[in-house]
């Protein structure tokens, strides 16, 4: 009779178990991701946020999930109240801060007492609205009013603004930069919300700075035709390759000579050693 209790006593412990995994079956999110900055002619076009260095989560309109589908286990007075719609956000905390939000959502039991929780510290940075049929824009307006509506302090708007010009969106880089943030999120206000990689979703991140000697001129095409396309050039490591953006008119109708060092910008190197995303900057100074 014991025997059999104990065999009864472990299949239920084993039904249980297989219960708990179905409750907790991954649902893997379907989101969009943004490519990487491509220079725009015209930035008033774009909603600029600053890209926060914290976990992404998806609010699907019950519990908050991961990226990959896993639930993240917050208390429920984290997420009172909160509208019963899918919302794309950031879990974070503060700048520089990205380990602090990683240890406390990776808990596997939720700490419900507030004075003790690591999740007082944190807050939901809502960006997208995933199930919205509008445009960015309109889908903008949507997280405003709803973040009005929403009483919690948990909950909370990445805000979203619009530049005037690329020079514009240089000084807000180089303020997130000095603060020590990751960089910028650009949105196109006309996009949709596109599972996947989206174009309309670019992220620019902080950008390193190098120099290079200009060896030769490419001519550029349509409107530029007659003018600067791209400038040829070398680094001190004897990498060549071609910088086709951040000149401005005056540069593109007068660009550096030959042998004329330049400082520009970008993001990374290619396995080739090859910069990413180069970009003019200036005409270094000389000493």
């Amino acid at each position: 009779m014991m025997k059999h209790y104990f065999i009864w006593i472990l299949l239920t412990l084993a039904l249980t178990a297989q219960w708990s995994m179905a409750v907790e079956q991954k649902t893997k999110p379907a989101i969009q991701h943004g490519v990487n900055y491509q220079e725009v002619t015209n930035i008033s076009q774009y909603y600029v946020s600053e890209k926060l260095d914290g976990i992404r989560g998806y609010w699907d309109g019950k519990q908050l999930l991961t990226r990959q589908g896993n639930v993240i286990h917050s208390p429920t007075w984290f997420t009172h109240h909160w509208p019963p719609l899918p919302i794309d956000g950031e879990l974070w905390i503060g700048r520089g801060k990205f380990q602090s939000v990683l240890s406390c959502t990776s808990k596997d039991i939720p700490e419900e007492n507030l004075p003790l929780s690591c999740w007082k510290n944190l807050r939901f940075m809502m960006f997208d609205l995933p199930s919205e049929q509008g445009n960015f824009a309109q889908r903008v307006t949507k997280m405003r009013s709803l973040l009005s509506r929403v009483p919690s302090s948990y909950f909370a708007m990445i805000d979203q603004v619009q530049l005037k010009d690329n020079k514009a969106l240089d000084d807000k880089m180089n303020l997130i930069i000095k603060a020590y943030g990751e960089g910028l999120m650009l949105h196109l206000a006309s996009a949709h919300y596109k599972v996947g990689r989206n174009s309309g979703l670019m992220k620019l991140k902080r950008h390193q700075d190098a120099e290079a000697t200009v060896i030769g001129h490419t001519e550029g095409k349509g409107k530029y035709r007659g003018k600067l396309g791209a400038l040829e050039v070398a680094t001190a490591k004897g990498i060549t390759f071609k910088i086709g953006s951040g000149f401005s008119d005056y540069q593109r109708a007068n660009p550096p000579d030959i042998g004329t060092i330049i400082t520009f910008k970008y993001n990374g190197l290619t396995q080739a050693g090859i910069p990413r995303f180069a970009r003019f900057w200036r005409v270094k100074a000389s000493q």
